[in-house]
């Protein structure tokens, strides 16, 4: 009993004195972004990027977590938007996005697009669906179209195909740290993990 009792207690010690490594792992949770992608705002401070789709229902889902966590993020840290481009049904939604951003009117427009798509399921297929959920919202068809053909708004979208590809991301919601780290809901085990994930990056390249 005493040799028992002796094996249980020092099977108890050597627990307490394991450390739980509770962090994630590159190749798991996370994956390398190879060649690195400069920061669009400032290289001095942490960057997130957020690679998404209009069309994509957990794009729609992640929003209210991404919401929460934008609240509480660290004022170093500055986050960016980018519609992932694979095809033209998603070039079409990124020249919607990136026309908003142009008129500014992307705060009447990006949560209502969204919740037009996946709660009123409306398609959203052709630009004249998009034109008329932009006058619904203000603003007027001619100007929705000359913004939307524009070369500024053609630019931006080249450069967010272009990025689609650098970021090497194969699905969306996708999230990008400094241009090195990407993770995905599949990598880190869910919505609420991948930004456990970025938080983590985030305080990792703090360090360096």
């Amino acid at each position: 009993m005493l040799v028992r009792t002796n094996a249980w207690f020092f099977s108890i010690l050597f627990l307490l004195a394991t450390p739980v490594w509770a962090g994630f792992d590159e190749g798991i949770e996370y994956k390398t972004v190879s060649p690195r992608v400069a920061n669009h705002i400032d290289e001095k401070k942490s960057e997130v990027v957020e690679l998404f789709w209009y069309g994509c229902s957990h794009c729609f889902d992640f929003e209210p977590n991404l919401h929460k966590w934008l609240k509480a993020k660290p004022k170093n840290v500055n986050f960016v938007r980018i519609p992932a481009v694979f095809n033209k049904r998603w070039e079409l939604h990124a020249r919607a996005y990136y026309t908003a951003e142009v008129l500014g009117v992307l705060d009447k427009i990006h949560q209502p697009l969204f919740d037009a798509m996946h709660l009123k399921k409306q398609k959203m297929a052709t630009s004249g669906e998009l034109a008329a959920f932009f006058v619904k919202h203000g603003v007027s068809k001619e100007t929705f179209m000359e913004t939307f053909n524009s070369f500024s708004v053609d630019s931006k979208v080249r450069r967010a195909t272009d990025l689609t590809k650098r970021y090497g991301i194969d699905g969306v919601p996708t999230l990008v740290v400094n241009g090195k780290y990407r993770s995905t809901g599949s990598l880190a085990g869910g919505r609420e993990n991948m930004l456990k994930v970025v938080d983590h990056l985030i305080k990792q390249e703090a360090k360096k």
